[in-house]
């Protein structure tokens, strides 16, 4: 099968990769063409506007976006609907709203334009192990696209979901899943680190690595977290600064749309929040408090 890829990021052009590497044939495009200039020499075909992409593409043409959620998305979707025909489809393998999925899914439908949403999981060892894709929108156009999620995928490792925003209303709750997951890794390796044995302890060979030998809190989590230990014992090459890309956030705004109770992944995102706080006002008016009520010492700003 024959598709064209938009988006050569981290993630879009290892997954152009491996759609190669399993006999699909791609276009690429990026908006930087240095890019599309490198693919092109791992065996793509190359194409440096969004009207030499669809001239490339035979019908019904098949569109894959990997591009950063938002206006991005709905950019591209606005030059593309003007130069698709009626038949195509436009899959958006980003991590969307999957309430922006419906919208865009309505507007395409007008002009006879399919839209799929694929969340896909796996990170930059995707290309290696597979991509876990999770699919919503049309089943005929799923099952039309089945070439490509086989090539994606590792074995049982896509599915059909639901209609237009299943697949990234799973893959939400999937990312909020995994903050409440690597928040209680992180708990538990400070508690380790404060212990009276934490000058014994080696955190690689120890404990990640021990607890990934049949414990019932293995991961491929902790496995990356081993590999991390590996490089720096102590993690001291980085600062405890983490970003949040918005499914955290859409999960726990679903869970209060839905008035179901989701306190360990609400948390995990708002500790997200508080490592980017290290002086915040926050905690410098618990501070004030303690000294006003109880004499409590306090460290002046200057303070390090």
């Amino acid at each position: 099968m024959k598709i064209g890829i938009i988006g050569l990021g981290r993630m879009g052009m290892n997954m152009a990769r491996r759609l190669m590497q399993h006999g699909q044939e791609v276009i690429a495009y990026n908006r930087t063409p240095e890019k599309t200039k490198q693919l092109m020499q791992e065996g793509a075909e190359g194409a440096f506007s969004l009207q030499e992409l669809v001239e490339k593409l035979h019908s019904p043409r098949v569109i894959w976006l990997m591009l950063p959620a938002g206006k991005p998305v709905d950019d591209h979707i606005e030059l593309l609907q003007s130069i698709l025909s009626s038949g195509d489809i436009i899959v958006e393998g980003g991590n969307s709203n999957y309430k922006d999925d419906i919208d865009r899914a309505a507007l395409l439908n007008e002009k006879g334009i399919h839209y799929l949403d694929a969340g896909v999981s796996g990170g930059i060892w995707g290309l290696k192990v597979g991509y876990c894709t999770m699919v919503g929108g049309e089943l005929e156009q799923f099952q039309y696209l089945e070439p490509i999620w086989k090539a994606l995928a590792p074995p049982d490792g896509y599915l059909y979901c639901g209609g237009h925003g299943a697949g990234h209303f799973v893959k939400m709750i999937h990312n909020g899943i995994e903050y409440g997951m690597m928040q209680a890794y992180a708990e538990g390796f400070a508690l380790l680190e404060k212990s009276p044995y934490e000058n014994q302890m080696d955190f690689q060979k120890i404990i990640s690595h021990l607890w990934n030998q049949g414990s019932v809190i293995r991961s491929w989590l902790l496995e990356l977290l081993e590999d991390a230990f590996t490089k720096d014992s102590r993690l001291d090459d980085i600062t405890g600064y983490v970003e949040d890309s918005g499914e955290g956030r859409w999960t726990v705004e679903q869970a209060i749309e839905s008035s179901v109770p989701a306190p360990v992944i609400t948390m995990s995102l708002f500790q997200r929040f508080q490592s980017r706080r290290e002086n915040g006002f926050d905690n410098r008016v618990l501070a004030a408090l303690r000294r006003e009520f109880g004499g409590h010492a306090v460290k002046a700003s200057t303070e390090k």
